[in-house]
């Protein structure tokens, strides 16, 4: 990848943010970024530190993704190569990444890959994923020396011994790495890269919490829990028959056999908590018409079957989200902008996807353990701004099975929410979420217990209904009334005139220059902006493949023929270095050979 060109620095006098205008001009609007008080407190203190690492832990919702791009505007400065590169968890949150960082005046590549030689001169950076570090280590060695680096949900790296080599390996160079977490986690067994440990727990070098955010207000909804009771019977893989409910106390074995049984679509228990969690919806889309359910499965035959409950039983034809399906990132991202009200997936959404109007989540996987079920937790509690025509009474509901390791989860963000609030009407009322009564016999680790592929095919689950508990509510639904005060949004916003100084940041000073290439009409799209440069290239590039394809088609010569001799024309050695001029330029010369036959 080839250094963009080194952008100017700011004079040390110069005002960030403030929107500017000359005497007697006509007021400008400025492009700024509006941070929360949390990210520029965070913001202060990366830029206060001297250390190459930085890790902030910050509770989903909490704007990671704004704090982040923010540091890397105002540290681009001061780095040896004005690049940016991203390093997150999915494919899917690659294009999400490259989209919010179009806002701050950053352009990024989510589709690089290692034969990409050197970077198009109108980018900034790419954006990659953990397992594309674990085989593209060196490449990317060369692309960040000197470079910006964030590491979205840096955990991650631990997945695997060898992820967690890549990630050393190839981010080592970089002048700064700032990790991001929404989670604290710990060291268990294989030590996260470029992270400090005291007795195997993670330091961060700034921590927002759950609690600090419903403080705050207008930053995350605080979340309700509805935990169900039942009753479960099974045949154990030892041919053993077992009937239990959420109340006894269970082996570990046994324990994950009766969650098991609960979620199997052959039960009444999970297509009761469906019907209950649907009506919760339909509740809250009385007051915020766009409010949507989350149902997180087991694995994707278990999606499927749900999505058949759903459409057999609720009459609601609901939105699937699988990895093996090529379009699951087009349904997720057509999903967070529609008014559909439910969406099913196994991990796909569990993690940093952006989907602020879900509302309600039913937990309908076996995994259990406390970072998966923040996750889960955190795809909820993104907080609406009011004047997006949503109510500002916004809560989050997660239906859980009554099983004793999410219930502690649950308990703990329950008293933080509690501690945060403090008003007496939200404990009143407040059944689903009473104190958790611990059983000594009763499971409570927070790992997961899967038994061998061959035990497992000797399990059945034989039925599954809903039963009544302590403190819990299983008919009806929820309405607490409970009220936000709505703040800084701590997203990117047009500013006429002066702009609080303290809690802004001038995109248009700090965006390292890149040439501006607006589309020409010949594109079909209208304006420059309107999409990320990104889009732009790939709207481009799929225009360029249709137009080689007719030429292919007429003159009888081979693709490979065709794509050469147009990239020899714009001066290309290959497509994906190309930048938008260049591309505009390839079309251009394939409709004039093409009206020339």
């Amino acid at each position: 990848m080839t250094t963009p060109a080194t952008p100017p620095r700011l004079a040390p006098t110069a005002r960030v943010g403030t929107g500017f205008v000359a005497p007697g001009t006509t007021q400008q609007k400025r492009n700024v970024v509006r941070l929360r008080p949390w990210q520029k407190d965070a913001l202060e203190k990366f830029l206060a530190s001297d250390r190459p690492d930085f890790l902030a832990v910050a509770t989903p919702g909490a704007g990671k993704t704004t704090f982040a791009l923010a540091a890397a505007l105002r540290s681009m400065r001061s780095c040896r190569q004005p690049r940016v590169v991203v390093v997150a968890p999915t494919a899917h949150l690659k294009a999400q990444w490259a989209q919010a960082a179009s806002r701050f005046g950053l352009h990024l590549e989510p589709q690089w890959t290692s034969a990409t030689e050197k970077l198009p001169a109108d980018m900034h950076g790419i954006v990659t994923t953990y397992q594309q570090v674990a085989t593209s280590a060196e490449a990317l060695r060369k692309a960040c020396a000197g470079a910006f680096v964030i590491l979205d949900e840096l955990h991650h790296a631990g997945d695997d011994r060898a992820w967690g080599d890549a990630v050393r390996q190839a981010f080592t160079p970089a002048d700064r790495r700032l990790a991001l977490s929404g989670t604290p986690f710990r060291s268990d067994t294989l030590s996260i890269p470029f992270v400090h440990y005291t007795l195997e727990e993670a330091v961060s070098d700034y921590e927002y919490g759950y609690a600090n955010a419903l403080v705050d207000g207008g930053v995350v909804r605080p979340a309700y829990f509805p935990r169900i009771n039942g009753f479960m019977e099974w045949v154990a893989p030892d041919g053993s028959l077992n009937a239990a409910s959420f109340e006894d106390a269970l082996d570990r074995t046994r324990s994950s056999q009766r969650l098991r049984t609960a979620l199997s679509t052959d039960g009444d228990w999970l297509p009761a908590v469906l019907r209950q969690a649907h009506d919760q919806l339909m509740v809250l889309r009385q007051r915020n018409p766009c409010a949507g359910g989350l149902v997180i499965a087991t694995d994707q035959d278990h999606a499927r079957a749900i999505a058949d409950v759903f459409r057999t039983r609720l009459r609601v034809t609901p939105t699937v989200a699988l990895s093996d399906d090529p379009d699951a990132s087009r349904h997720i991202a057509s999903f967070a902008t529609a008014d559909t009200p439910w969406i099913i997936a196994v991990r796909m959404v569990s993690e940093g996807v952006d989907i602020p109007r879900l509302q309600i989540g039913v937990y309908a996987t076996t995994t259990t353990t406390e970072l998966f079920f923040r996750q889960a937790v955190g795809r909820l509690v993104r907080w609406t701004p009011v004047s997006a025509g949503t109510s500002r009474k916004q809560k989050a509901y997660l239906f859980i099975p009554d099983d004793p390791r999410l219930r502690t989860w649950a308990h703990q963000i329950t008293d933080a929410r509690r501690h945060s609030l403090r008003k007496p009407s939200d404990d009143a009322g407040d059944a689903l979420d009473g104190p958790i009564e611990r059983d000594p016999n009763a499971l409570h680790e927070p790992s997961d217990h899967l038994e061998s592929a061959e035990q497992l095919s000797l399990f059945s689950a034989l039925s599954a209904v809903v039963a009544d508990g302590p403190d819990q509510v299983v008919n009806g639904v929820f309405d607490e009334d409970y009220d936000h005060d709505e703040r800084h949004d701590g997203d990117v916003v047009h500013e006429v005139g002066d702009a609080d100084p303290d809690f802004t940041l001038d995109i248009d000073a700090l965006a390292p220059p890149l040439p501006r290439q607006p589309f020409s009409a010949g594109t079909g799209i209208v304006g420059f902006g309107v999409m990320s440069r990104y889009q732009q290239k790939e709207a481009l590039r799929l225009r360029n493949a249709d137009l080689a394809r007719s030429l292919a088609r007429l003159t009888g010569l081979p693709h490979r023929q065709i794509h050469t001799e147009l990239n020899k024309q714009v001066g290309l050695r290959r497509i994906d270095e190309a930048t938008v001029e260049q591309l505009e330029r390839r079309a251009g010369a394939a409709d004039r050979w093409l009206k020339r036959l």
